[in-house]
């Protein structure tokens, strides 16, 4: 591959990552901060009404819940904003920014998050991306289908020059074929080979075998 052909290919992949990144902001927005605003304006509306009818006890209690839909509102945005890529990657780096993910969800979601990703370093901007935007989901789609204890991710390079992802949790098997589907999506976009593994009863895993050719975009 040319020196052209490679900016060609690197672009594509930043345009494709992009348009990914927008997709998955809206769906956050609309699945989190937006209804819980949704529902701030219905809590008020209720309690407004409360108010009216002069129950200011009854009213009181309502804008508190208000109020604690707000702020969770608040700390929704506040966490999609330090998500945002690719600008975290290339001002932290791979690891420092899984490191960042992993606090996060540890915290939110009440499990251990563990990782070891520092070969990552040796990728492409492009295959750093990808995998990341891989891992991300991998994790929130673990959590969101039910709380494992314990989950792992790691990414080794290989003397070929190719790289592996694996995210494995403790969690209820993964069977979704849409979630399964779209991690496979997205690891085409690197011509990697994806599979997944599931345990009985709880436990599921996923591998991204990433070519030479792709980890060094």
């Amino acid at each position: 591959m040319t020196a052209d052909e490679t900016e060609r290919a690197l672009l594509g992949e930043r345009v494709l990552a992009e348009q990914e990144e927008r997709r998955r902001l809206a769906e956050l927005l609309h699945d989190g901060p937006v209804q819980h605003l949704s529902a701030v304006a219905q809590v008020l509306d209720a309690g407004l009404g409360t108010f009216r009818e002069g129950d200011a006890a009854q009213a009181t209690e309502i804008f508190a819940r208000a109020l604690d839909l707000a702020r969770e509102a608040v700390r929704e945005l506040r966490t999609l904003c330090e998500d945002l890529e690719p600008d975290m990657l290339r001002s932290l780096g791979f690891a420092a920014t899984v490191a960042a993910l992993a606090r996060r969800v540890a915290a939110r979601h009440d499990v251990v998050v563990e990782h070891e990703v520092e070969d990552a370093e040796l990728l492409g901007e492009g295959a750093q991306l990808a995998l990341f935007q891989i891992l991300r989901e991998a994790i929130d789609q673990s959590v969101r289908r039910g709380t494992p204890t314990r989950i792992v991710v790691w990414v080794k390079t290989g003397p070929n020059g190719g790289a592996e992802l694996v995210v494995a949790d403790d969690g209820p098997p993964e069977r979704r074929a849409a979630v399964l589907e779209a991690l496979a999506e997205r690891a085409a976009t690197l011509n990697a080979r994806f599979s997944s593994e599931i345990s009985y009863p709880r436990g599921s895993t996923i591998r991204v075998d990433v070519p030479p050719s792709a980890a060094g975009r």
